[in-house]
């Protein structure tokens, strides 16, 4: 096995490992890590362990050694906001006198700062405006191979390549094993749940009003996309007015449908979570083990969330939670670079990320503790009712082959005449106007100043709907800082150069509301591989956590280079053959 791993005595880290693009280094580098403390006096405190260990001290020891552990952060001068006995360690608020007390007790082993971290972007589609190459569904990632695995009906390219319909045909759906997600929240009125989600609860305890899935809490999106790729029910979509384009009206199906699904709000309305609210999620995923006190018999952890430094407590806090038989499962992260925290504990297994081509997503972090690999460029999923984007364009005759939504495009409708903004570097400079685009949709060439400058511009002349193309091969996605009452989308540089030689002509611009997303990341990779270790752990219930990770890695397809690379782990997960060996 290879959790060996040695205790980095850092920080945690905590970002959700969703959708940036770097490029891929050669060797494995750490994550520049964020100073920034919750609320600047936020501290994790761990305390000196009993030879014994938690696990051979008595329910009546641990209460003691507890009460006599949160004497000491009295004394101190600090306050207690969450305290973890198994682990002899705790959660405080502390300023700098109580700090230098707490560090001087003979009891205390370290102390820590609580971290803050915040969401990244995670639609596909979202990099930066001149980077060579529109967005990740460009591909560029494997040199735009043909793809291995492809969508059909409501089975997404990820459930082909993870042989979910093998899967379901031999009854092998996760029924009777739990999926506890640890992220932004989950819309529990979407169809695609059918109103079984069997748990929630939200450890966010800076925002209120978030403690009902059934009302607004996924303000993010995350996690509701993560939650979909798990469990999506089967015939239960939203129809063809919420669906993006091309899509099965019955929507997506997850890799897992049988499970029982858990969601604990560990990251806010902004997309951050502090390391102690994170701890006490997935502490409470843990809680739901029959041996701990609650209904289920196997718990899978999943946790698409990372960050490039380590805990002492965290750590701490992930043994104890596999001890009691839990699988954790984490992101590995999208630097490029090395692999983030938790996926880099001991006791977790990493997950990385391929593209539909069965290579690598070059935003996925690699190093020895990738242990497995799942499907993580366009994957397509839930996300809360109508606030996803569904773009269509059309002029000319000519038919466009991809069209995107821009990040903050305005959701509108708009036909008229389109016209080329032309000018020195297609309509950049602060300030820019062409009179002429007023009244008319914009056709924009992408290049030189940003997405934003340019479509600023095109708003400011008059222009009622916005086309913007790519300057090199592929889709484009656009990220826009600012929000427009027109609709802006992104299409092909063939589409564009082929519209250009039509003019003058009409056209349509559209984008609507959706109910479902394409996203990128070793985020969306993690509940691939998550929902595939419950359907497997449901079909042989006599493991245990430890012979499920190694029957995984010892059945996955191995990509790479032979045998365990930094780059795949041990390969694609591959729960049909894990169940049935073949």
């Amino acid at each position: 096995m290879k959790h060996t791993r040695t205790l980095l005595a850092a920080t945690l880290a905590l970002t959700l490992a969703a959708c940036g693009q770097q490029a891929q280094v050669t060797a494995p580098a750490a994550s520049t890590p964020d100073q920034t403390a919750t609320n600047g006096d936020a501290y994790l405190v761990g305390f000196k362990e009993s030879a014994l260990g938690a696990q051979g001290l008595s329910a009546q020891q641990l209460a003691a050694q507890a009460q006599v552990q949160a004497q000491a952060i009295t004394a101190a001068g600090g306050t207690l906001t969450s305290q973890w006995a198994e682990i002899s360690a705790a959660a405080v608020r502390l300023g700098p006198d109580a700090l230098a007390r707490l560090k001087n007790n003979p009891l205390v082993e370290y102390v820590e700062p609580d971290l803050k971290r915040h969401a990244m972007g995670m639609r596909s589609g979202t990099t930066d405006a001149n980077a060579g190459r529109g967005s990740l569904t460009a591909q560029g990632l494997s040199a735009q191979t043909t793809p291995v695995y492809t969508a059909s009906g409501e089975t997404t390219w990820g459930d082909s390549a993870l042989k979910v319909p093998s899967l379901r045909t031999g009854g092998y759906t996760g029924a009777g094993v739990a999926v506890c997600v640890t992220d932004t929240g989950i819309d529990g009125n979407h169809p695609e749940f059918a109103r079984k989600l069997k748990g929630f609860k939200n450890f966010v305890t800076t925002e209120t009003n978030r403690n009902d899935p059934y009302a607004l809490n996924d303000v993010s999106h995350h996690g509701t996309h993560v939650s979909g790729t798990i469990f999506a029910q089967y015939g239960a979509g939203t129809g063809a007015t919420g669906t993006q384009a091309g899509m099965d009206p019955n929507g997506v199906g997850g890799v897992a449908s049988g499970v029982n699904l858990y969601m604990a709000r560990v990251l806010g309305d902004d997309g951050s979570g502090s390391s102690s609210g994170i701890i006490n999620g997935v502490n409470w995923c843990a809680a739901q083990l029959r041996s701990q006190g609650g209904t289920e018999n196997k718990v899978v952890i999943s946790m698409s969330l990372g960050g490039g430094r380590a805990s002492q407590t965290e750590q701490r806090a992930y043994t104890n939670v596999y001890n009691k038989g839990a699988l954790v499962i984490a992101a590995t992260g999208n630097d490029g670079a090395a692999v983030s925290y938790p996926a880099a504990y001991t006791n977790v297994v990493g997950i990385g990320a391929i593209d539909d081509a069965e290579a690598k997503a070059d935003f996925s972090n690699f190093g020895p503790q990738v242990d497995l690999v799942g499907p993580g460029v366009h994957v397509l999923s839930s996300v809360p009712l109508g606030q996803g984007t569904r773009a269509s364009a059309s002029g000319g005759g000519v038919t466009f082959s991809d069209v995107q939504a821009a990040d903050l495009s305005g959701k509108a409708t708009f036909s008229g005449n389109i016209v080329a903004a032309g000018g020195t570097n297609e309509l950049c400079g602060t300030g820019t106007r062409n009179a002429a685009l007023s009244g008319n949709i914009a056709l924009i060439a992408r290049g030189t100043c940003s997405f934003e400058e340019k479509t600023a511009n095109a708003v400011a002349s008059g222009a009622k709907a916005v086309m913007i193309y790519n300057n090199a091969a592929g889709p484009l996605g656009m990220s826009l800082t600012n929000s427009y009452n027109v609709p802006v989308v992104g299409i092909t540089q063939a589409d564009g150069q082929a519209l250009l030689g039509k003019l003058p002509t009409t056209g349509t611009v559209s984008v609507s509301g959706a109910d479902y997303e394409y996203f990128d990341g070793t985020s969306m990779a993690t509940p691939h591989v998550s929902a595939a270790a419950a359907v497997v752990w449901a079909a042989k219930p006599s493991l245990t956590n430890t012979q499920l990770l190694n029957l995984l890695t010892s059945t996955a397809k191995d990509l790479g280079a032979a045998g365990k690379d930094d780059n795949f782990g041990y390969g694609l997960v591959n729960p049909l053959k894990a169940i049935t060996g073949q």
